[in-house]
């Protein structure tokens, strides 16, 4: 049985302001929001571990086919490499669109930086209906060095996660299982559209794009009608 959490609100007695002065109100005003602080990184917690603790997803049977970094065309299985686990993202650079997503464009920046680690436990690859050079054009004008880029063969993959829609398409998180010689599904990022609450966008909890989370600590917040360009 795990050990007895201590409560929150008395761990956050130990905060204190790194700056003098701070007001009596600012205080008692940081240390609410360390407790809730506290609670949401233990809930943070028990979400992770009930992802991880979901039972076998459904086996992928449709043979998707897909084109490596070499121009071969390979099966959802072969990404994996030596890996038992693929982390997959759908991006929106598809082959009509000239320039692809900004908020894609921006979200893979981060995870750039962080792919060389990552590739050490799980495979990842960057998936999109266009060539793997016309990805790699662009990476390359990014300065992106450790993402593995994937072209899917035909548009079935994108059709049958919803990402093809009349008004155009959507990005994919997309976190897949090796069993023996088959492929599951683990988890796939389900909070659609429908799913967001009044005055926000759709988005993730918790949100894994570090633009977001870095801005979610500032005062002024996300605010409401800035997004991310290709450039400024």
């Amino acid at each position: 049985m795990p050990a007895a959490l201590t409560p929150a609100a008395e761990l956050a007695r130990h905060a204190k302001t790194p700056f003098p002065g701070a007001s009596p109100e600012y205080d008692d005003a940081r240390r609410k929001l360390l407790q809730e602080e506290i609670e949401f990184r233990r809930h943070m917690t028990r979400l992770t571990e009930q992802r991880r603790a979901l039972p076998p997803g459904p086996v992928i049977s449709k043979d998707y086919r897909f084109k490596d970094e070499q121009g071969f065309e390979c099966k959802l299985i072969d990404l994996f490499g030596d890996k038992d686990t693929l982390v997959t993202y759908y991006w929106m650079y598809g082959p009509e669109r000239e320039r692809p997503c900004p908020m894609c464009t921006n979200w893979l920046g981060a995870v750039n930086g962080n792919a060389a680690d990552i590739k050490q436990r799980v495979a990842l690859k960057i998936l999109s209906r266009s060539p793997v050079g016309r990805q790699y054009a662009f990476a390359q004008e990014r300065g992106w060095r450790d993402l593995n880029f994937v072209q899917t063969v035909g548009d079935d993959y994108a059709k049958d996660l919803g990402l093809l829609q009349p008004d155009g398409e959507y990005p994919a998180l997309t976190v897949f299982q090796r069993d023996g010689d088959q492929v599951r599904l683990f988890w796939a990022s389900e909070m659609t559209k429908e799913m967001a609450d009044p005055g926000q966008d759709p988005r993730d909890a918790p949100d894994i794009a570090s633009l977001w989370s870095v801005l979610d600590l500032t005062p002024g917040g996300r605010g409401t009608d800035w997004y991310p360009k290709l450039q400024y």
